[in-house]
């Protein structure tokens, strides 16, 4: 998985038997004979990060040092104990305002828009035997290997369920997926994603049944049937790198294709070099889907090892742009292709614009931002970078939303004005177009707000100011979204309100799904503690705020009705 802001964080995001867990830590447990783990239930109580956080432990004085791959001495080292620790209150931002600006009488009036990001679940094929085990399960990088990944499909179900209490208690116009809904652009990982939200039943096992516990709905292996997004919530998908590029990283070629849907396991070489793709140095490895934890097999130096094969799966088989869209047209959830619309998905266009409420003059544009399949030989594919056709389609979106007076957000896989580290984030030194020009040309639009994006794993609010200091109105802010893969497994949700002085507030506010205790995604949360405190690797922070926008006086007139009113 690529994308990160130090050097240990691009390991953190380069290729982005059972115990069960109590919220203070592990616990041998007698539900796993019980067999009432029926999908993957929630807690009775939802909280947001305002109310309360999840905390990792502290590991005890002298703690062993084990192997990420030992995850059945996770819980005799200590590894993975969490507590709740207390909320955190949203931070008043004002960078984007007037030097003299105040907001001492000013209160939220009219909510104009309720929505939720996820990002960066990458959906696994734990049994694929085209992944990059071997650079991580003895450490080294935490997205090509951890005990996490036995249970992806589970905490995608869980975050859907918190996110139906949460529109319960308070309705949410739409959600977005950010992408990487998958880890390596297999058919199987995307049909996994799309079905737990259309709250089909879920096999999360490929190739032959395994069943590592017998009975059902007591392992990681077994079918379930996910509870599904509400049904009155439409929501929208942007393309990541890791949804068409093989790990993330590289364009899939013929030999990485033939190794997905056979039953030989991949063999690669450094690929942070250029010519490590095309070397075969090391067995990447496997998961055994027949053991309690999931044992790592056939990972090690080629010619030291006998790997052994594998069990083929035609339904890993590789896809293309294009594929992956037309996918979000076999759907039973709202809306039909969920943005993409069919032409645009036969040449492998991931962009689109929607607006989500009638009653408040608002646009969403939607922009893959990941790079090509053709853009030059040795780089690592996990850039952002914009060709001309994508920018120019972009930048008639913002000339119509701005003609027609729409406020605008910018959704899009990675973020921008993020100064590199390594060699995997930031702009694509090679695109057609710089990041200084896009984002002088996005300077230019005060009706655009807020650009999302996921990528790093990070909770990053990031305030781009107006070039200006006498036109506040074209500064926008950025809001990143951690992971729902590693920890704290997060997801965001959004209201854009508007205040009695005629500005906007964006409130953002992290949100831990709610696992049930003994639910496969607590055992996940705890994993990805234990992962954490491993590959010692700082976690995305919590970080929740409201984020005060000035408008330009003509959207300021059109908004001064909209809204629902906020009674205090």
């Amino acid at each position: 998985m690529v994308g990160s802001c130090t050097c240990k964080k691009i390991c953190f995001l380069f290729l982005t038997g059972m115990l069960l867990f109590t919220s203070a830590g592990y616990q041998e447990c007698q539900a796993v004979k019980q067999k009432k783990l029926i999908g993957n239930q929630i807690d009775s109580e939802v909280f947001t990060t305002r109310q309360r956080t999840i905390v990792e432990d502290s590991l005890r004085s002298g703690s062993k040092k084990i192997f990420p791959y030992e995850i059945s001495k996770y819980r005799k080292y200590g590894y993975g104990t969490w507590h709740y620790g207390p909320g955190i209150e949203s931070i008043k931002r004002f960078d984007l305002m007037p030097t003299a600006y105040s907001d001492a009488s000013v209160v939220n009036k009219a909510k104009l828009l309720h929505f939720f990001t996820l990002t960066d679940i990458h959906i696994t094929d734990k049994e694929s035997p085209a992944q990059a085990i071997y650079f991580g399960y003895k450490g080294g990088i935490i997205s090509a290997y951890s005990g996490i990944m036995l249970y992806s499909t589970h905490v995608l179900d869980a975050a859907v369920q918190t996110i139906n209490a949460l529109h319960n208690a308070d309705p949410i116009d739409f959600g977005i997926s950010l992408g990487d809904n998958i880890n390596n652009t297999q058919y199987n990982e995307l049909r996994w994603f799309i079905d737990v939200l259309d709250g089909k039943m879920i096999n999360p096992d490929s190739a032959v049944k395994d069943d590592p516990i017998l009975g059902p709905h007591n392992d990681y292996q077994d079918e379930y049937r996910a509870v599904g997004l509400d049904k009155t919530i439409p929501w929208y998908q942007a393309l990541g790198n890791h949804d068409h590029f093989w790990m993330g990283v590289k364009p899939p070629n013929d030999y990485i294709r033939k190794t997905m849907t056979g039953n030989t396991i991949l063999k690669m070489g450094n690929i942070f070099t250029p010519e490590g793709y095309s070397r075969r140095d090391f067995c990447m490895g496997d998961l055994d889907g027949r053991t309690r934890y999931g044992n790592v097999i056939g990972a090690g130096k080629a010619g030291q090892i006998n790997p052994p094969e594998i069990p083929a799966d035609p339904a890993r088989h590789s896809l293309s742009t294009g594929e992956w869209m037309r996918e979000f047209f076999n759907t039973t959830s709202n809306p039909f292709g969920h943005g993409f619309n069919i032409n645009d998905a036969a040449k492998g266009f991931a962009c689109f614009t929607f607006e989500p409420k009638s009653s408040v003059p608002l646009k969403v544009i939607v922009l893959d931002d990941t790079q090509r399949n053709d853009d030059p030989e040795g780089d690592i594919y996990g850039h952002s970078s914009l060709d001309k056709e994508r920018y120019d389609w972009l930048c008639r979106e913002l000339d119509k939303g701005q003609a027609e007076g729409k406020l605008m957000i910018i959704a899009a896989h990675i973020p921008i004005g993020i100064a590199p580290a390594g060699n995997e984030v930031g702009w694509n030194p090679h695109a057609p177009l710089s990041e200084e020009t896009l984002i002088a040309k996005l300077h230019t639009y005060p009706n655009l707000i807020l650009w999302i994006a996921g990528h790093r794993h990070l909770n990053t609010v990031t305030a781009l100011k107006s070039p200006d200091p006498k036109k506040p109105e074209l500064g926008f802010w950025q809001v990143e979204t951690a992971s729902l893969r590693e920890f704290p497994q997060q997801f965001r949700t959004f209201e854009i309100v508007r205040n009695s002085d005629n500005t906007v507030s964006i409130i953002t506010t992290n949100v831990d799904p709610a696992v049930k205790k003994g639910s496969f995604a607590g055992i996940s949360r705890s994993y990805a503690v234990a992962a954490q405190q491993i590959f010692n690797l700082p976690p995305a922070k919590s970080y929740n705020a409201e984020l005060f926008k000035q408008l330009s006086p003509e959207m300021q007139t059109k908004l001064q009705n909209c809204g629902t009113a906020i009674i205090r």
